[in-house]
């Protein structure tokens, strides 16, 4: 909760201002409670860490107008208001007027801190989204190597540590997480930068054609070759050559690609003169190249020239925390692009976002997001996703139940009689349940 933990809470009753302060300091926020709401938004703008949380009826001004104010100093805030069971078709129409949700009185504090809690992880995402597009993509590594996790503050410093340097390169990664990004970071921060970033996909080359793609070709050096081509290699020269799938290239094509990193010069087919290759190699493959050169799959000797170092970027179920904020960048940028306003993501998807295995990992997130701003996927099939519109308080129940029980079933991996104890149930009630909802121990367990 720590990350934009901050709450303003106003309403005019005393006790209810102490009981709230004491529940949620008890739960790790930093609370500040307010008689009347003047004060309270006065601390709000556009860089405020935190949300607000008003009580709908007050004296002199209401929780609508307390909304209006709020927005209008920052519209992405989350902005909860609290209101007596007389009050919901008002706080109905506080929610299509922008209010991120609204908690019933009397409730109990673990549905406000709940509550409260998304939406601080919401107001996280909001302002790390503003600081990446107010990053300067030419300079700023975060705008594109992007996540607050471990993993990624790590991989971010590797790339930098590695692109100040002249060594090559080689990149391991699952399918579609992202091994031609880091390398063009590697590029775009190195000395090479005014240089050629050049790509090419190993795999992609049929083994006939690899040689000829790689040191090109002279007119007439072979049926078809009409006019001089110059090839990736020479392409390459004083920037960056990218070779992906690189444990795809033909043995054959091993042996010439070492030769000119040995030499630094080549020669085009049908050519006898020489020409300068000066290139750094940066490789991306998915198996591990020190374990295929030593079974004879790949030349030991090409393997630690192209792997003086290596970097390992970490798939994305090793880093779950980043889902959310690339998913919102993926789908802002899209949006962006086509003119087109990208719906706010609900609490309720954030979590599904999180908890799915993703095993396309970067590229497929993208697509998801992609897809999402363009209305083509409502990824959690909910109406307030489809829609935009506000649930009715029994299906905001529901999801706040199946979500609770669901993060229970994961904290305790699938222990029934530990998810009965927690939320004091009883077994057939709990059955019931997670029939209702389609929860399966099963999935939990491992």
């Amino acid at each position: 909760m720590g990350r934009a933990a901050r709450v303003l809470f106003v309403d005019d009753e005393e006790t209810v201002r102490e009981a709230l302060h004491q529940w949620l300091t008890l739960a790790d926020f930093e609370v500040s409670t307010f008689e009347e709401p003047r004060a309270a938004l006065g601390l709000i703008d556009e860089s405020f860490p935190g949300i607000l949380v008003s009580d709908m009826r007050m004296p002199g001004i209401d929780g609508l107008e307390v909304l209006e104010r709020a927005l209008a100093r920052d519209p992405d805030l989350p902005v909860l208001l609290v209101t007596g069971h007389g009050d919901v078709p008002m706080a109905v129409e506080a929610m299509q007027r922008g209010a991120y949700d609204f908690i019933e009185k009397p409730f109990v504090p673990e549905r406000l801190v709940d509550a409260i809690g998304r939406a601080c992880e919401k107001r996280h995402l909001t302002l790390r989204l503003r600081r990446l597009h107010a990053v300067d993509d030419a300079q700023g590594i975060e705008s594109r190597l992007i996540g607050t996790s471990r993993a990624m503050e790590n991989l971010r410093r590797e790339v930098l540590g590695l692109a100040a340097t002249p060594v090559n390169v080689v990149i391991n990664g699952e399918t579609g997480s992202g091994k031609e990004l880091v390398a063009q970071c590697l590029h775009a921060f190195s000395s090479r930068r005014d240089g050629r970033f050049v790509a090419v996909n190993c795999g992609a080359i049929p083994d006939t054609m690899m040689e000829s793609e790689l040191f090109g070709f002279e007119a007439g050096a072979f049926t078809g070759a009409l006019k001089r081509r110059v090839g990736k290699l020479e392409y390459a020269h004083r920037g960056t050559l990218f070779l992906d799938e690189i444990e795809a290239m033909p043995l054959a094509g091993q042996v010439t690609l070492l030769r000119v990193l040995q030499e630094g010069s080549l020669e085009r087919l049908g050519s006898n003169a020489t020409v300068p290759a000066d290139l750094r190699t940066v490789c991306a493959s998915k198996v591990d190249l020190r374990a295929h050169s030593a079974t004879g799959q790949f030349r030991a000797d090409l393997y630690y020239r192209l792997g003086v170092a290596e970097l390992r970027i970490p798939p994305l179920r090793e880093r779950r925390e980043d889902i959310p904020l690339l998913f919102e960048v993926f789908a802002t940028r899209a949006a962006e692009a086509h003119g087109r306003t990208v719906r706010p993501l609900s609490a309720r998807l954030i979590q599904d976002l999180a908890a799915r295995p993703w095993p396309g990992n970067v590229r497929e997130l993208r697509n998801a997001a992609e897809r999402y701003a363009f209305g083509l996927d409502q990824l959690d099939g909910s109406q307030e996703a489809a829609t935009g519109e506000p649930q009715p308080l029994s299906a905001r129940v529901d999801a706040f139940e199946r979500d609770l029980i669901r993060h229970t079933l994961q904290e305790t991996r699938g222990n029934i009689a530990e998810v009965m104890r927690l939320l004091d149930l009883p077994r057939r009630t709990l059955n019931e349940k997670m029939q209702r909802y389609g929860l399966n121990r099963a999935d939990f367990t491992e």
